[in-house]
């Protein structure tokens, strides 16, 4: 039951208390990321400085948990217990089976870099031997120095088929598009849909990070039939999508396979430093009007500013600002809805606010309607995400 609902000042002075708890968590996450460091574990404690830099600083960002169970489905092969991996995460357990349910970005990362290590596997337990930690390292920097994409391209296919048995990149063009097609030896072999899914977006992205591009892809194949879960993929594959195809791959204009490389060795490990970050969590664009949005409302947080005032911010029109949301095939009522289930997500995860005050915080009327609407976005009860915090 939610209590009443505080008065303006209490809500202020408890917003003022929140920064200062979240500031005093940071510093105890230093702490603890530098105890590790004593211990020897010196890229434990710049990866979680960065990673909670990065993710303090922009809206917060939550996954769906159909991407969590892909990523936890070849641990039990391997005799490991999801359930203990979620827990070591911060994630309850009781949530993985349930349709709506989200985790935030720093869980599902934190989960990702607890099956790569407890597996020593960068393939996640998805092929048929291991990819040893330090596999996708190996692979972006065997594309340093070359003259441009299209060199980069094979030479990290080369590497990518050294290391492992199951599956080629290959290089295939059609109609002024390039595409990189998965291949694997075993075409009657049913290897998972995350599989497909993690492979496409760590080479695409790794691609566009070569030649300091977001490298537009025309379309996605997927060699699969579309999941329940597919509206997610949004952030995740950004591109039209096109199921149900021989082969998986990703399609993008020939032109840029002649886009020279332009990253070096130090710029490298600083990507491979937050490799999480950079190719693990949904992506927004910063040129993209809906990534504007969300970001000037969670910059206003917590007016909430309608429509009209947004659109003003942004100068623009509302009409304007409407059709481009309505290009980007989403709404201001959308974005706005899916930025306060973001924070709901994320402050019940890192902090004991009361119901009643995040209600108030994310401009609901009363307690009830916040609790509503929660459940409505992710088919649970607001209490359901603190059972598991650490």
């Amino acid at each position: 039951m939610c209590s009443p609902c505080p008065s303006r000042s209490a809500r202020a002075d408890h917003r003022a208390l929140s920064v200062r708890a979240s500031v005093l968590a940071a510093i105890v996450r230093f702490a603890v990321c530098a105890n590790n460091c004593v211990s020897g574990h010196w890229y434990d404690l710049t990866h979680r400085i960065d990673l909670t830099s990065t993710l303090m600083l922009k809206p917060p960002i939550t996954v769906s948990m159909a991407f969590v169970r892909g990523l936890l489905c070849g641990v039990a092969a391997r005799g490991f217990s999801r359930n203990e991996l979620l827990v070591k995460a911060g994630i309850d357990p009781d949530l993985l089976e349930q349709i709506g349910a989200r985790v935030t970005g720093e869980q599902y990362i934190d989960l990702f870099r607890l099956v790569a290590e407890s597996l020593n596997d960068d393939g996640l337990a998805f092929f048929s031997r291991p990819l040893k930690r330090g596999s996708l390292l190996l692979m972006v920097r065997s594309a340093l120095g070359a003259p441009n994409l299209e060199v980069g391209m094979r030479r990290i296919s080369r590497t990518f088929y050294l290391l492992q048995d199951d599956v080629e990149m290959v290089q295939v063009q059609e109609d002024g598009l390039t595409g990189w097609s998965l291949v694997f030896a075993d075409p009657l072999r049913k290897f998972p849909v995350f599989m497909h899914e993690a492979l496409l977006r760590t080479f695409w992205r790794v691609l566009g990070w070569l030649i300091v591009s977001r490298l537009p892809v025309d379309h996605f194949d997927l060699a699969f039939p579309c999941p329940f879960y597919a509206d997610h993929y949004g952030k995740v594959l950004p591109g039209p999508l096109r199921f149900d195809q021989p082969r998986s791959a990703f399609w993008f204009d020939a032109k840029y396979l002649k886009e020279p490389i332009r990253r070096d060795e130090a710029q490298l490990r600083s990507f491979m430093l937050n490799a999480q970050c950079n190719i693990v969590l949904p992506w927004r664009f910063e040129d993209e009007i809906s990534a504007k949005v969300r970001s000037h409302l969670h910059q206003q947080f917590p007016r909430w500013p309608d429509l009209a005032a947004t659109a003003k911010a942004l100068h623009m029109s509302v009409s304007t600002l409407q059709r481009h949301l309505g290009t980007e095939g989403t709404s201001f009522q959308a974005l706005k809805n899916e930025l306060r289930r973001d924070m709901a997500v994320s402050r019940l995860n890192t902090s004991n606010v009361s119901l009643a005050i995040l209600a108030s915080e994310l401009g609901f009327a009363d307690c009830a309607a916040f609790q509503r609407a929660f459940k409505s976005w992710t088919g649970s009860a607001p209490g359901a995400y603190r059972g598991c915090r650490r």
